[in-house]
């Protein structure tokens, strides 16, 4: 099966906690973001603080590369 690729962040996040192989209990205690509030995120309900986003990227090894999506020129 394919994976899923979507420009949204939020979308990204959740496949990179599909893809680390670890239960979303197991991200929360790590994290220490409530599982209900990580659960939420997953599913769509609600967005996470920058504090539990920073938590979640640094347990998760993520990295942030930057770069515009190509579309239209500003003046």
């Amino acid at each position: 099966m394919a994976k899923k690729r979507t420009d949204l962040m939020t979308d990204q996040l959740r496949q990179a906690i599909d893809d680390s192989g670890l239960t979303r209990y197991r991200i929360a205690k790590e994290t220490g973001i409530s599982e209900s509030a990580l659960s939420q995120f997953y599913n769509g309900h609600r967005g996470l603080s920058m504090e539990a986003l920073n938590a979640l990227g640094e347990f998760l090894k993520l990295k942030i590369i930057l770069g515009r999506k190509p579309g239209k020129k500003e003046k």
